[in-house]
């Protein structure tokens, strides 16, 4: 199974071999180390700059920057083949939203000191957008940064963070301007090492997804430099959230197809090999037709997925559609985990199974990156025009 349709517009001889490449990748390196980084509670750091070395996660960072000067169908392609070898522990879906960000908003000098590490893996990354009392709503956010001279003086707090204990640079979603909404958004660059008055908390412990470091953050009277501002100014932080939220949410959707790819090849592997009743479990008509409807599902899925990517490409995917894949992505991946796991019968419910896992990992994929129940509203709001 791969990411791409026959007739998928964005796909060039590049993209299948980057594909090869990535894949083989996992299969080697993460793959049989999914269970110890799952025991650990955190991914080897090493396991970054074998990967950084391959350069899997540069597609789409300029040449100038480290990477090989790809567009995003390069990211898609290392997030579905991360998905598709049955992993959620790797933060890379953070990693290269960060780099996104960097890319796109970052001045040359942040570029050039931060993107070579970035793509090399010797700079993990994490963005820190959820408080303790604030999820989706951004604007809302508590943690202000204060100007003192050349410096920003940072205090608040921030939770639910991916590669939260792992991260060397942390982009902060802050207020600048308390009383500005969210006009008074900024995002602010944190160098974690050595950097007082910054602290991570515990490891939180987690439905599923227990491979992936995911922390509490403290900020209390940090200080960095104003010139760790991303954008020209300040009060820009919103404005940038809601441009790279598209990409973050077909991210998502992108993940999703991956892991129903692995969960069904699983599946389907089972069903022919265990018997009940004197035949296979895939001779029950039961069977084949959830597997028929499941395989549907994928595929559809996939088509929705590819169009998501070349509109991204173009410049066009728009905030309605990326939410729509979202929703329905992260949707039609848990109900296909369900069936498959019903599928494994008592087996689906024992560890030692891949489908038990990824039936725990895929529930978060309905909540972060915007809850569903967001992502239909704001669908919603583009029809009531």
């Amino acid at each position: 199974m791969s990411l791409f349709t026959e007739t998928a517009a964005w796909v060039e001889d590049e993209h299948r071999m980057f594909a090869d490449t990535a894949r083989k990748l996992f299969a080697d390196e993460m793959t049989p180390n999914i269970d110890r980084w799952i025991e650990q509670g955190i991914v080897d750091r090493e396991f970054w700059r074998t990967v950084g070395a391959q350069g899997v996660m540069g597609g789409a960072v300029p040449e100038q920057y480290g990477g090989f000067g790809g567009g995003y169908g390069f990211d898609a392609i290392t997030v579905y083949e991360q998905g598709r070898a049955g992993d959620t522990g790797w933060g890379y879906g953070i990693q290269t939203i960060v780099i996104h960000y960097l890319m796109n908003y970052g001045s040359e000098e942040q570029k050039k000191r931060w993107g070579p590490g970035l793509v090399s893996g010797d700079i993990v990354a994490a963005i820190a957008m959820t408080e303790p009392g604030t999820g989706s709503d951004l604007q809302a956010v508590q943690t202000y940064a204060e100007r003192d001279g050349n410096q920003y003086k940072i205090n608040g707090s921030k939770t639910f963070i991916t590669n939260g204990h792992t991260a060397d640079i942390i982009i902060v979603v802050t207020k600048t301007d308390r009383n500005a909404g969210a006009k008074g958004v900024s995002l602010i660059v944190i160098e974690t090492e050595g950097l007082e008055g910054f602290r991570r908390g515990r490891n939180l412990k987690k439905l599923g997804m227990k491979a992936n470091d995911t922390a509490e953050l403290f900020f209390e009277d940090v200080r960095v430099p104003t010139a760790n501002l991303l954008g020209p100014e300040e009060g820009q932080g919103f404005y940038q959230l809601m441009n790279q939220l598209p990409w973050e949410r077909l991210m998502i959707a992108i993940t999703a197809l991956g892991f129903i790819d692995f969960a069904l090849a699983e599946t389907i592997a089972y069903t022919q090999d265990r018997k009940a009743f004197g035949q296979r479990i895939m001779d029950f008509q039961n069977t084949r037709f959830k597997l028929a409807e499941m395989k549907t599902k994928a595929e559809l899925l996939r088509s929705f997925v590819n169009d998501g990517i070349a509109r991204l490409e173009a410049g066009k995917l728009d905030a309605a559609t990326a939410s729509m894949a979202k929703y329905w992505g992260s949707e039609t991946q848990n109900q296909v985990m369900h069936e498959c796991l019903q599928l494994f019968g008592g087996y689906g419910f024992m560890m030692e199974y891949p489908i038990a896992r990824l039936y725990a990992d895929s529930r978060v994929q309905m909540i972060y990156g915007g809850t569903n129940e967001i992502m239909k509203e704001l669908i919603a709001r583009s029809i009531d025009v």
